[in-house]
């Protein structure tokens, strides 16, 4: 039975609303500042609090030859998918615990207040305070020592099927239940449905948001 479900933020919780104009105004390529920004080791280094979310902007300004362009680039504003917010407290409802684990910056906590996104979660799990990013285990195996539940109980939630490969990684013992916002579970292994608490909500049940949730072997 699963006893919490842990969501992505961006893609899943929230959404930004990127400008498509913003680099053609500042005479860069398209594509220029993201590829910049998420490329390794820079992004490492940002989401696992090596780096605050202002000195990265600034070497993403610096890298692409445009401080302002990676200034506006990252004043970019998001909004907050009702849908998801409305399943999650479904959940929460039925006494399923909700939390969040993202690959963040150490401007997630006051993002998440002043959105009023956080409040809708138990808990947070920002990589920039844990020190690992996903799809490192060791970010999974935190998230299930401070929930107090075991990693099987654990449904996980997220867009990039490279970030579930951590929550499949493990020994027997520290297999996730998984779950995606895609067509297509991204599973190594042969999968089966969870068995997740029915809620009411727009989209109803977790398993709407895919073809199946997924569990790894045990």
């Amino acid at each position: 039975m699963i006893r919490a479900v842990l969501f992505d933020l961006d893609g899943v919780i929230r959404h930004f609303d990127h400008d498509p104009g913003l680099e053609a105004r500042y005479a860069l390529p398209d594509g220029t500042i993201a590829r910049t920004a998420f490329a390794a080791p820079l992004i490492d280094s940002v989401t696992t609090g090596r780096l605050t979310r202002e000195e990265w902007i600034t070497r993403v300004g610096e890298m692409i030859g445009s401080a302002p362009a990676a200034r506006e680039w990252g004043r970019t504003p998001f909004a907050a998918d009702l849908d998801m917010l409305a399943l999650v407290d479904g959940l929460r409802s039925r006494g399923v615990t909700c939390a969040i684990l993202t690959n963040g910056t150490d401007t997630i906590t006051a993002e998440l207040r002043d959105s009023g996104i956080g409040k809708h979660f138990d808990r947070v799990f920002n990589s920039a305070e844990i020190g690992h990013a996903k799809p490192d285990i060791r970010a999974f195996r935190h998230v299930a020592a401070v929930l107090s539940v075991p990693p099987e109980e654990i449904l996980f939630i997220d867009d990039s099927p490279s970030k579930l490969r951590g929550a499949c990684a493990g020994p027997r013992h520290e297999h996730a239940r998984l779950h995606q916002r895609r067509r297509r579970p991204h599973c190594a292994h042969r999968c089966r449905p969870p068995r997740v608490p029915r809620v009411a909500s727009p989209r109803q049940h977790p398993r709407d948001y895919g073809e199946h949730a997924t569990r790894c072997p045990q």
